[in-house]
């Protein structure tokens, strides 16, 4: 573990979330920018109507069906580069392994509200929930290309169940919607070039508003059973992996996958 995050460690433990400012550079987040905005043009001419009545973000950002293989070679390395792999390591030490990549954005329709969530209510019933939150970890690290609201969390919910108000907004029940404010929500403004790194699991929700892009990596744990829900398409083939300056993180997804028959 790099001793350089242990504090960083101690306190995702401990409340489910850190940010580090200015972590990347200016160069680092203009290169990755104009990679993201060619997806991102790209994935909205092909999917039109989604983007004008609902989406307010998209996946798969690695694969093949909107970047060129050299625009996939430059996100994957930046995703792998030395200095965020430092602040993996130090998060999940047993031989992360990569899921797949979210890009964020404001809706089109500004009706449309931002709304609490867990990550894991969207595979699970409530006792899956439960048990999830408790035994698996799946970490999002998330990089805004803008200054932007950032995100509002419930600060320790990663390691425990919903409180009463919480589990009513969330799923939305006894007339309570999942955009109501919670008392406990702490919000997270963040610039371009910040790092926040937060659980799948703990219970958040995106702001919507000033030029909201936001690239999110997510990383798991390699015990845990998460290697049927990545992608292939999202995944470097061999000519590409010999191309990623540090490939270790997306390697272990590919031995992930072969050793479950995937």
């Amino acid at each position: 573990m790099d001793n350089k995050y242990s504090q960083c460690r101690e306190e995702y433990s401990e409340v489910g979330y850190f940010v580090l400012r200015n972590f990347f550079t200016q160069a680092e987040i203009s290169s990755l920018r104009t990679v993201i905005l060619q997806f991102h043009e790209r994935w909205k001419a092909d999917n039109h109507v989604f983007y004008q009545e609902e989406a307010f973000n998209s996946s798969l950002i690695t694969g093949s069906q909107y970047l060129n293989p050299q625009e996939r070679v430059r996100l994957f390395n930046f995703i792998s580069c030395p200095k965020l792999m430092a602040v993996i390591n130090t998060i999940i030490d047993n031989q992360p392994a990569f899921m797949n990549t979210q890009l964020f954005f404001n809706p089109v329709r500004p009706e449309q509200k931002d709304f609490w969530h867990r990550d894991c209510q969207y595979d699970h019933d409530l006792e899956g929930q439960q048990k999830a939150i408790q035994e698996t970890q799946v970490v999002h690290f998330r990089v805004p290309l803008f200054d932007e609201l950032g995100m509002e969390l419930v600060p320790g919910s990663h390691a425990r169940w919903d409180n009463e108000l919480e589990l009513n907004v969330r799923e939305e029940l006894n007339g309570h919607q999942s955009h109501d404010d919670l008392p406990l929500g702490k919000k997270i403004p963040l610039a371009a070039g910040d790092l926040l790194v937060f659980s799948a699991d703990m219970i958040h929700r995106g702001i919507y508003g000033l030029d909201r892009l936001a690239l999110d990596i997510l990383v798991f744990d390699a015990t845990a059973d998460f290697v049927d829900y990545v992608d292939d398409d999202c995944l470097p083939e061999s000519k590409l992996l010999n191309q990623i300056k540090n490939p270790t993180l997306f390697k272990n997804t590919l031995r992930l996958k072969s050793l479950s028959g995937c």
